[in-house]
């Protein structure tokens, strides 16, 4: 579990390609303190764990679904990476509840500058849209953001955007990204929470109630 906020920007310094995984290592000094092996570490937003380390540096195995669904499919050695230690027991919560557990990618639509703030907008899936609401939370390449704005429900490509204040575009990997560029994104865990809810409960609303036992349909 995180906080999505983060503690440091890493660099991937290796990234060794199986067919269906590959191991990555990742340099980063603050991220691999006290870090063993079997601990979990957060690379831009997707929960990865350590199989080994060095004084400064991290190794992580990532599976094909993993890479599939993330932008870490295209990584290269020296890619700039958001990193977060797993959240212990007792911190306080900056951010909001992370998983690490990735909905998918968003692309960056539009860069818009401000005197103070960065206005970013992303493309939103269709399946995603339901999930995301304004004001709500959202991490963006493990980073806990609150939505500024969203897409109206009637317009065919859906999108939001979050207004990113000078401390954020310094210490995340978000200060450098550009028009194009795809993230990781991660939707809040309560909304996922209640999509499931209700989803069973119409599901459940319309299975055709029993007839009691020797009861006739034609009578």
């Amino acid at each position: 579990m995180f906080t999505g906020i983060i503690e440091e920007i890493g660099e991937v310094t290796d990234v060794d390609r199986t067919p269906d995984a590959a191991r990555i290592t990742v340099r980063g000094p603050l991220a691999v303190t006290g870090a063993k092996h079997g601990d979990s570490i957060s690379v831009s937003g997707v929960c990865l764990t350590v199989v080994d380390q060095t004084s400064d540096s991290f190794t992580v195995d990532v599976m094909a679904q993993t890479l599939a669904m993330s932008t870490l499919d295209g990584v290269k050695p020296g890619r700039r990476v958001n990193l977060e230690r797993a959240a212990e027991v007792g911190d306080r919560l900056g951010g909001h509840i992370v998983q690490g557990h990735i909905d998918g990618t968003a692309t960056i639509l539009s860069i818009s500058e401000g005197s103070a703030w960065r206005v970013v907008r992303f493309s939103l899936a269709d399946d995603l849209a339901r999930l995301v609401t304004d004001k709500g939370s959202i991490a963006i390449d493990g980073i806990s953001l609150t939505v500024s704005a969203i897409s109206p429900a009637s317009e065919p490509d859906q999108w939001f955007e979050v207004s990113l204040i000078p401390e954020t575009l310094t210490a995340t990997t978000l200060g450098v990204r550009v028009v194009g560029d795809r993230v990781n994104i991660e939707t809040d865990i309560l909304a996922r929470h209640v999509e499931r809810m209700l989803a069973l409960q119409w599901a459940q609303e319309r299975m055709p109630t029993a007839q009691p036992a020797g009861e006739r349909s034609d009578a």
